[in-house]
């Protein structure tokens, strides 16, 4: 015991994170004179230190240097959680993903497929931005919910889902409003129009059908703007977005009703029949 003590004393320095000499070597000695458990115990105390790069270089010289180990497995996954932590995201989800080929039915491979989903989702920060990092969020965390639906990342991961998914709907309503308000109606329909169809399970739905209302009156299409109202009218009957589009139909002597044959007209029987929301 004393001889191991003193091993590890001499790994991690007795506290010292100054002692990496070179890129690999820890107190004048090569990598390689250390097993995998002084490697490993070197690396959890790297990321303790809040030094994750540092980290993920030791727990990646296990794999190298102890390949189809116990310990190479475990320093898989934890070398993909301090690139993470680095956020040094594509080293993240690469390694993510080798641990996912490497071992699919280890009982690690939620976490990995969680950490592969993280490494886009940590990305997204504002809706002006360029979606294309949510999309690729919410089709790995897709892949979650449906591969590992027991798992203990699987409650949020639905959660991410949501949130991205309000995201992207966030972004077109953005758009769909800068037109709105620049009165590019015919363009701010279009917007509308894909967060009813694509995203109409985000909380924007309401928003997206009373702007319809809004841009369609501006047109002279009442038939359109009618059925909008009817369509938040059915499914948004308490909301400030309804009571808006009330006032603005009533106003004109229109009324909440399915009138002509458009896109929502379709929408509008799909929801009758329950399968639309």
């Amino acid at each position: 015991m004393i001889g191991i003590g003193l091993a590890l004393c001499m790994l991690i320095g007795c506290g010292n994170g100054s002692n990496v000499k070179g890129d690999l070597g820890i107190n004048g000695l090569p990598i390689e004179k250390f097993s995998a458990l002084q490697i490993y115990t070197r690396g959890e105390f790297e990321l303790e230190s809040e030094r994750p790069k540092k980290a993920a270089k030791y727990f990646a010289q296990i794999e190298r240097l102890y390949p189809y180990s116990e310990w190479a497995k475990r320093a898989l996954m934890m070398q993909a959680f301090a690139h993470h932590q680095a956020k040094e995201y594509d080293f993240s989800r690469a390694v993510a993903q080798r641990f996912i080929d490497f071992y699919p039915a280890d009982d690690d491979a939620a976490y990995a497929q969680f950490l592969l989903a993280l490494s886009y989702y940590d990305q997204i920060d504002d809706v002006g931005r360029d979606q294309q990092l949510t999309y690729q969020a919410l089709q790995e965390l897709r892949t979650l919910i449906e591969r590992y639906p027991e798992s203990e990342y699987a409650r949020s991961a639905i959660l991410k889902f949501d949130l991205a998914f309000d995201n992207l709907a966030a972004k077109e309503m953005e758009v769909g409003r800068y037109y709105l308000k620049r009165g590019h109606f015919s363009a701010a329909i279009n917007r509308f129009r894909v967060v009813i169809e694509d995203f109409q399970t985000s909380t924007f739905t309401a928003e997206a059908l009373h702007r319809l209302v809004e841009a369609y009156l501006s047109l002279g299409l009442t038939n359109e703007a009618q059925t909008a109202g009817a369509i938040l009218g059915h499914n948004y009957v308490g909301s400030d977005w309804y009571l808006e589009s009330y006032n603005l139909l009533t106003e004109r002597d229109l009324e909440m009703e399915p009138s002509g044959d458009s896109w929502l007209r379709k929408i509008y029987r799909q929801v009758i029949r329950g399968g639309w929301l």
